[in-house]
């Protein structure tokens, strides 16, 4: 399943890169050579953040969540623009929040968003997101069935997360 995971996450990088102009491009430079995960590339944190969520929410009472084609898009996007902006906020400047970036990539019914950045590791940013009570409480919402997740490297080497969850 992470295989899987990895191969959907990669296919779907490369093809948001190939429709977003070249100026809107983010690099997505590797981490410091001394960090814990220099090695990993987007869609294996990508993989890895769905797999810990997973874990998580077993661990509390949660059924599995499916990651979602729509989602991933939405999830990419968000992280993409945090790291060519440098702003880590849930609304763009347009005021494009994440219902209206799920709704554009295709899905339905989004039931939250949860970003971070800075993070070195997927331990790192799910052990951050479940000691907030917010991000928790998307995390653990039994209710959602879906996800999609993104990480975009900035300019400054540092990965921005996002994760969208959904009701269908």
């Amino acid at each position: 399943m992470l295989r899987r995971l990895a191969l959907f996450a990669a296919a779907l990088t490369a093809l948001l890169a190939a429709g977003t102009p070249a100026q809107a491009r983010v690099p997505a430079p590797p981490l410091p050579a001394n960090a814990p995960d220099a090695a990993l590339t987007p869609a294996q944190l990508m993989s890895e953040v769905v797999t810990k969520t997973n874990q998580q929410r077993r661990a509390n009472g949660c059924g599995t969540l499916s990651v979602d084609l729509e989602l991933t898009i939405a999830s990419i996007r968000q992280s993409l623009y945090m790291a060519k902006t440098g702003q880590f906020t849930h609304v763009w400047k347009d005021g494009t929040t994440f219902a209206a970036r799920a709704h554009a990539a295709g899905y339905e019914q989004p039931s939250g968003e949860n970003i971070a950045w800075g993070y070195r590791t997927s331990e790192e940013v799910l052990e951050a997101w479940m000691n907030s009570p917010d991000h928790r409480d998307n995390i653990l919402n039994c209710s959602a069935h879906s996800i999609g997740t993104g990480v975009a490297y900035g300019n400054n080497g540092l990965p921005y997360y996002t994760q969208v969850f959904g009701y269908e």
